[in-house]
């Protein structure tokens, strides 16, 4: 091991200032064990490059594990994501087209009431026409009919318009929330990459 001071050069020191040889080297002897003592102590709390060097490697390696680990589930997340928005988009298709069904129902069977109510009116204006009081009432009966069957088919026809609008409004939820979902989850694996 070396020293880094001249230990002739502290024994000279001391049998100047009134020691003797034999009481110099002594001294200079306990020094130096004292000294050797104190490195002993420090090298076991420090490590070496090497043992660094191995340390750095394994953590190295473990990072490695653990991004490998990140992009498999990061990969799995986003397909398991990805087939649920699939489903999501063929209920929403599905939703639409029964919501189209329904109104194309509800309009055939508007237009078909419509038509009998039309026909009807026609036979009785046809039946009555040689009564003209009567037919006038009837025909007054049958504006008011008409124009309740009008007014039946138009709020049918704005009931089936707002519920259309308010299935609209359901799928962009779920579709924003789905893509907020998959945004938060990408974010969250990203601060965890990072």
């Amino acid at each position: 091991r070396k020293l880094f001071f001249d230990t002739h050069a502290l024994v000279c020191l001391l049998e100047e200032n009134g020691f003797t040889t034999q009481q110099s080297e002594v001294i200079v002897s306990a020094l130096v064990k004292i000294m050797n003592t104190n490195l002993d102590m420090i090298y076991t709390d420090m490590v070496t490059k090497v043992q660094q060097e191995i340390a750095l490697q394994q953590v190295m390696s473990h990072i490695g594990g653990v991004k490998k680990d990140m992009i498999i589930l990061e990969k799995s997340e986003f397909s398991a994501l990805r087939s649920e928005n699939e489903k999501i988009k063929l209920e929403l298709q599905q939703i639409k087209k029964q919501v189209m069904d329904e109104i194309t129902k509800v309009r055939a069977d508007n237009k078909l009431n419509l038509n009998l109510e039309k026909s009807r009116v026609k036979e009785l204006v046809s039946f009555d026409y040689c009564l003209l009081e009567t037919s006038k009432q009837r025909h007054a009966q049958q504006d008011r009919a008409l124009t309740q069957t009008d007014r039946k088919i138009d709020t049918e026809v704005a009931d089936l318009k707002t519920m259309l609008e308010s299935h609209k409004l359901d799928n962009i939820k779920y579709l924003a929330g789905s893509i907020f979902t998959c945004l938060t989850v990408a974010l969250g694996f990203y601060r965890l990459w990072i």
